[in-house]
């Protein structure tokens, strides 16, 4: 239990692109695999790591849902973020063809990002919880007509051959990645940086228009805005947002402040240095 700072849990098997993104991320500490996204959450609310590496949303499979549910109800901040080329294989027994294939395996993202050469080659998908878990079962299934939609160290690391490389849809393909922690650790106010928030409204005109008129008339600039229903009878709406600035930037202050006036369960999530690669893109 001493050592659970060095640690960085993430949802996957070894070989899963969190595992990848936490060894780039933070080299420096150990990698702490976990079943689910909420068994992440819950290592480092338990202090069995000192931080979690969660994917958030996918240049070409969209957002993540699962966090936008898990985030709002944790104790936990978001202290960084990261963003990670994700270069797909396609993986298969040793002595396996193309030809041969009929099914193939993944995380339902992974599965998303290879629409072309799963179409190409007329196979049937099998959505896994996550893509070093679906190299392993193809390696115990022992059949050649199963692949895997995974990453090359997850060929290596169960002894699968790369049947055919980079298969994503498209070059770029990028994954975002938060960093969670315990306890809140805000970025230097002078240096580029990022704010998470949820809060909800009631769906009646005008609600959102109000809530976010604030942010309009200081300034502060909105680079996400997603919404969610979170009664049973969709009735009230839950908002995700991200903004560029810090809460102690005045502009941001007194945005977050009208927003507190016409919404309610208000909470920030985290401030947290802007990545260089959302800089360059920017730039």
């Amino acid at each position: 239990m001493s050592d659970y700072k060095n640690k960085i849990a993430y949802q996957g098997e070894a070989g899963a692109y969190s595992h990848l993104a936490s060894r780039n991320a933070h080299p420096e500490l150990e990698p702490f695999p976990c079943e689910s996204f909420a068994a992440a959450f819950a290592a480092v609310e338990n202090r069995q790591a000192g931080l979690a590496i969660i994917p958030i949303e996918n240049s070409l499979g969209g957002r993540v849902a699962d966090m936008h549910y898990l985030l709002p109800e944790s104790t936990l901040f978001i202290v960084d973020e990261y963003y990670h080329a994700v270069q797909h294989c396609l993986l298969g027994l040793p002595g396996a063809t193309l030809e041969g294939l009929t099914h193939v395996r993944s995380h339902p993202q992974g599965l998303a990002q290879c629409r072309g050469i799963i179409e190409e080659l007329n196979l049937k998908v099998l959505p896994v919880a996550d893509t070093a878990g679906s190299a392993r079962e193809v390696k115990e299934l022992g059949d050649p007509a199963h692949a895997s939609i995974a990453s090359s160290l997850a060929g290596e690391i169960y002894g699968l051959s790369v049947l055919r490389d980079r298969i994503e849809d498209r070059v770029g393909n990028t994954t975002r990645f938060v960093v969670l922690s315990k306890s809140r650790i805000e970025p230097d106010p002078e240096t580029p940086c990022m704010t998470s928030l949820v809060f909800h409204v009631r769906s009646v005109p005008a609600a959102l228009y109000k809530s976010l008129g604030g942010f309009a008339t200081n300034g502060v600039n909105i680079t996400k805005l997603e919404s969610y229903m979170t009664d049973e009878r969709f009735q009230v709406a839950r908002f995700y947002v991200e903004l560029e600035g810090h809460p102690l930037h005045e502009n941001v202050d007194n945005a977050i402040q009208e927003l507190q006036y016409y919404s309610t369960e208000l909470r920030v999530l985290g401030t947290y240095p802007a990545n260089i690669f959302r800089r360059q893109a920017a730039g």
